[in-house]
């Protein structure tokens, strides 16, 4: 038992219990508002747990209901999450998943509209804000997130272009099995979600920060004071104004801990030239945060 609570982190507990009732919240109104009354397939998982209910009243008249599909399908990746991700991760995103099945039952369908291409559109941004949100706070929604993150770590590409690509399988089991307009009207819910995802999930988002300045030993002590980061410096460099002397650092910071940099800036050297390349590619080590 000892070994089981090591892993939770006290500190943030009420923190990431709440994450988790946002996330269940806004994924079980994505699928029962959205979703469902637009016969739209959701990403990851809880769109294999539509499609498997779909399935089961078409073929057999066995209702299955979704958030109990979703719950079993997750079990057997959460061992995938314990032994590649972190086990602190699995456990609350167990609990997110656990949530997420009770507020899917507990939410009845409402249809807001008709109109499928609305329903794709809302239902997307809903499930993801809902989970870029979560992954932000160090959780996930579960399902294929194991698998995307674990890649991710490995590849360095983006949670949501990932999903992207393991849906496409959903699509076309959408499409083969009960008509192509589903798989379309599907496809731009994936899409919009995540796009979602990644404007909302900040922390994978790296940023490369070139700072000329006459305050060099602030600037980096206050960097290496409330950051983890490598810095280069190069010496000598001269402004081509005023020929006075400076030096340039060079670092890569997350779009996530872009404020804090600049509050560092602020209080060490606020008369620096900063200049910031967005969205840059690093093939060399890079500290990321376990999850």
């Amino acid at each position: 038992m000892d070994k089981f609570w090591k892993y939770l982190p006290h500190s943030n507990y009420a923190t990431k219990i709440s994450t988790s009732i946002v996330y269940a919240i806004t994924a079980s109104a994505a699928v029962n508002f959205f979703y469902e009354p637009g016969n739209i397939y959701s990403s990851g998982v809880t769109g294999i747990a539509q499609i498997i209910g779909t399935l089961a009243q078409s073929a057999f008249g066995i209702k299955i209901p979704v958030a109990l599909a979703l719950l079993l399908l997750n079990l057997p990746l959460f061992i995938l999450g314990w032994f590649k991700i972190s086990p602190k991760f699995t456990i609350f995103t167990g609990i997110t998943v656990l949530l997420t099945s009770v507020f899917m039952q507990i939410i009845p369908v409402q249809v807001l509209s008709t109109d499928p291409i609305i329903n794709a559109i809302f239902g997307g941004v809903v499930m993801g804000a809902g989970g870029g949100y979560a992954l932000r706070n160090g959780l996930s929604s579960g399902g294929l997130d194991f698998i995307t993150i674990a890649i991710r770590k490995k590849t360095g590409k983006t949670i949501g272009s990932l999903s992207i690509i393991f849906n496409s399988f959903i699509l076309l089991a959408a499409g083969l099995l009960f008509g192509w307009q589903y798989a379309f009207y599907s496809a731009l819910a994936i899409f919009v979600s995540g796009k979602v995802m990644d404007a909302v999930f900040t922390k994978q988002k790296k940023m490369q920060v070139t700072i000329v300045t006459s305050c060099a030993d602030e600037v980096i002590h206050g960097i290496h004071g409330k950051m983890r980061r490598g810095i280069t410096i190069i010496n000598g460099a001269e402004g081509a104004f005023r020929y006075d002397r400076q030096k340039v650092l060079i670092t890569v910071v997350t779009r996530y801990e872009l404020p804090l940099l600049k509050q560092i800036m602020r209080e060490t050297d606020p008369h620096a030239f900063v200049s910031i390349a967005d969205n840059v590619q690093i093939l060399g080590r890079f500290y990321e945060e376990d999850l």
